[in-house]
């Protein structure tokens, strides 16, 4: 029980800092870390995607009468990458430091996929391990592609980085995939050593 409310007070840490560099580089003229960076989308997107799955799981849990304590360990791992995605503009680490939006988007997507690979492990108890490194993988892949459409057409296409935009998207993209299969793996391994209960 105290390792649920850990993760639920360090959740509840991680959305107010997030909420709060989004308010600065929405409404805080001159700083120019956040120009051209959709800030003001990203202020009402990264909220709701934060919440929609704690809000989602809490209201399904609600209806069956469940008893079991959230996964907030799972929630955590999910909100993690928004944090980390502000953060490194707040400090100006994608401009700043060559390796950053590169590193960001493998282990923005491990901590992703982790999150949405314990529920997935939660709700299929059954899975075989090789089957939940293809479906934390997939939907890693499936993620990254979203995200970079998303980027697209937020700032991207408006924006001064049209030139590099294809081989960026493209590392973006293969990184995030092989995030997620670095935690499928870990996954994996990790239900073959304690498999569920029958």
């Amino acid at each position: 029980m105290r390792d649920v409310l850990s993760a639920r007070v360090l959740a509840a840490v991680v959305f107010v800092l997030t909420v709060g560099q989004l308010l600065a580089g929405a409404f805080i003229p001159g700083l120019d870390q956040f120009a051209g960076k959709a800030f003001g989308a990203r202020l009402v997107a990264y909220p709701v995607l934060m919440l929609a799955t704690p809000a989602v799981y809490a209201g399904l849990r609600r209806r069956r009468a469940g008893r079991e304590p959230l996964p907030w360990n799972a929630f955590l791992l999910l909100m993690l990458p928004f944090l980390i995605d502000v953060t490194g503009n707040t400090l100006d680490l994608y401009d700043a430091v060559f390796w950053w939006d590169d590193a960001n988007h493998f282990a923005n997507w491990a901590s992703l996929c982790g999150g949405a690979g314990l529920l997935m492990l939660r709700a299929l108890p059954g899975l075989p391990a090789w089957a939940a490194v293809v479906l934390v993988t997939g939907t890693g892949s499936l993620l990254a592609v979203a995200w970079e459409l998303a980027e697209w057409f937020t700032f991207i296409r408006f924006g001064t980085e049209l030139g590099t935009a294809y081989q960026d998207t493209l590392l973006d993209e293969a990184l995030g995939t092989l995030g997620a299969l670095a935690t499928g793996v870990l996954l994996a391994v990790r239900r073959r050593q304690s498999p569920p209960a029958a």
